[in-house]
């Protein structure tokens, strides 16, 4: 290989590919054909031996990674499951921790998108958005602890402190605002304003528009609320 740069103990050890940097102990050590890398901080990328265009920064950064492409991992223990999941951006202290083969997944700030194993297509900004996330897909979660709870409740949408922080399996949902949908547990519903729908648990396909609509809801079916 050439255009190589490799410092420190076991760097690129069994490296034949080019254009590949690694900085740390152990940093792409197990690479052979992976071209167009990057690897800065102890055991950065240190399995990895056929995926490209990888980008991981910080220690035990993708560690596990082997043939996933077009990653891009910086902090601690950012993405260190990740084996064959590609385009997925992850960058805060361990962002994405146990993720495996999911793909297209964005995870920004601590702990955002933590459990996520192999689901794709969502995205988590902030602290702990999204953080208990493992196997939905398509959704957006904006915000501290947005999202939070969520396992494998698919497209679902929370921006905003704490919006949608209780639901766990329910899709189709739509949090924007502080604590909107905060203790929701079903689908299918819509709140708009700071606190809306804030008390709502098992009720489903309501709408609320505005702050402190539908707040002391808990149970409704359908219903829509539209002003503060």
């Amino acid at each position: 290989g050439s255009n190589n740069v490799a410092v420190g103990h076991y760097t690129l050890e069994n490296n034949t590919a080019s254009n590949n940097t690694g900085v740390g102990f152990n940093a792409l050590k197990a690479n052979t054909s992976g071209a167009s890398l990057v690897a800065i901080g102890a055991y950065a990328l240190d399995a990895n031996t056929t995926g490209e265009r990888n980008t991981a920064v910080g220690l035990h950064a993708m560690s596990q990674n082997t043939s996933g492409n077009s990653n891009t991992a910086v902090g601690n223990e950012v993405l260190p499951d990740n084996t064959t999941g590609t385009d997925n951006t992850a960058v805060g202290d361990k962002a994405m921790f146990e993720n495996t083969d999911g793909n297209g997944n964005t995870g920004l700030g601590r702990e955002a998108l933590m459990h996520n194993t192999t689901a794709g297509l969502n995205v988590g900004v902030g602290y702990h958005a999204f953080r208990s996330n493992t196997t939905a897909q398509k959704g957006t979660a904006v915000g501290y602890q947005a999202g939070y709870s969520n396992t494998t409740g698919a497209s679902n949408t929370s921006v905003g402190y704490q919006a949608l922080y209780s639901n766990q399996t329910y899709s189709n949902n739509t949090a924007v605002g502080k604590s909107a949908l905060n203790t929701a547990t079903n689908g299918g519903n819509t709140a708009v304003g700071s606190d809306a729908a804030e008390k709502l648990t098992t009720g489903s396909l309501n709408t609320a528009v505005g702050h402190l609509a539908l707040k002391l809801a808990t149970t409704p079916q359908s219903n829509t609320a539209v002003g503060y």
